[in-house]
């Protein structure tokens, strides 16, 4: 076999090779005058995701953006919830309520800081919004006389005991640490009552801390026992007991089937033996109950 003959084909074989050939070449010009590249067809589900992905990352952002607004407060009724907001460490609010309960009051951002070690940074972060007593913020430090007059004055002053029943707005915002919204509260119960018969009922007064009670009881008392509407513990129904504040429906439920099972209730003693009644404030239910 010659090297002639690996040249030599026949008619089949020469067309065989020209479109071969053909189809080399088309192949070759598509790949670069043809676009193959398909446009993604997103579903509708998949649109509905995508926006509402882009709403939930706005929201992200408005909340990684969002810094809480402080309002004025005093610094020396900052409670452990308060505290940690603030950025506060335990130890440092622990070292607040510490020279708390020895009622000391802390009067100046500096003094804050003497008491609680917190750091230069959190303190100007928040010393702005410290809000002390007229009296303390008024007060002049270089003034030694004023100072004096002043110490002078709060020894000769009497303080004025006045009864809570007849106390106003104006009298309770007066002490130290009760603002127009407890003040407002305490008048509300007085009203719901129909007068208080105790001081000890300032303690069923939602926000008022000891340390207030406490200022509250140098400057007020029960004088003159009010003019009571009592509730007659024997004859009210279970809706009538459940409307007197201290009663709940499941209490005011008990005292009618204890009733019913023993007779009436003649005195205060007769409660103790109802169950779950408050044992630690009979004396003062028992004031506003008619048991004839």
């Amino acid at each position: 076999m010659t090297l002639k003959s690996f040249f030599q084909f026949s008619n089949e074989q020469r067309s065989g090779i020209f479109m071969l050939f053909t189809i080399s070449i088309a192949l070759q010009l598509s790949y670069f005058f043809i676009d193959f590249t398909t446009a993604e067809k997103d579903s509708k589900e998949k649109l509905q995701w995508l926006a509402f992905q882009t709403e939930v990352d706005s929201l992200k952002q408005v909340q990684y953006d969002y810094v809480p607004k402080i309002y004025p407060f005093n610094p020396n009724f900052i409670t452990d919830f308060k505290g940690y907001k603030l950025g506060m460490s335990v130890s440092e609010i622990d070292r607040l309520l510490a020279y708390r309960k020895l009622n000391k009051y802390v009067n100046s951002a500096v003094e804050f800081q003497q008491v609680t070690k917190v750091s230069d940074s959190l303190l100007n972060a928040i010393s702005p919004y410290f809000k002390f007593p007229d009296w303390v913020t008024n007060k002049s430090n270089t003034n030694s006389y004023a100072q004096k007059s002043f110490s002078k004055f709060n020894k000769k002053e009497k303080i004025v005991i006045l009864d809570i029943n007849l106390a106003t707005q104006e009298d309770l915002v007066k002490v130290y640490g009760i603002g127009a919204g407890l003040s407002e509260r305490i008048l509300k119960q007085k009203e719901i009552l129909g007068g208080f018969v105790s001081m000890e009922q300032m303690k069923d007064v939602w926000g008022l801390s000891p340390e207030v009670i406490e200022s509250l009881n140098k400057s007020f008392k029960v004088s003159v026992q009010p003019k009571l509407k009592k509730v007659n513990v024997n004859n009210a129904s279970v809706k009538d007991l459940s409307q007197f504040p201290y009663f709940r429906y499941a209490l005011a439920k008990t005292i009618v089937t204890y009733r019913s099972m023993n007779g009436d209730i003649k005195t205060k003693e007769d409660l103790l033996k109802i169950r779950n009644f408050p044992v630690d404030k009979v004396d003062i239910i028992a004031l506003y109950l008619d048991f004839n």
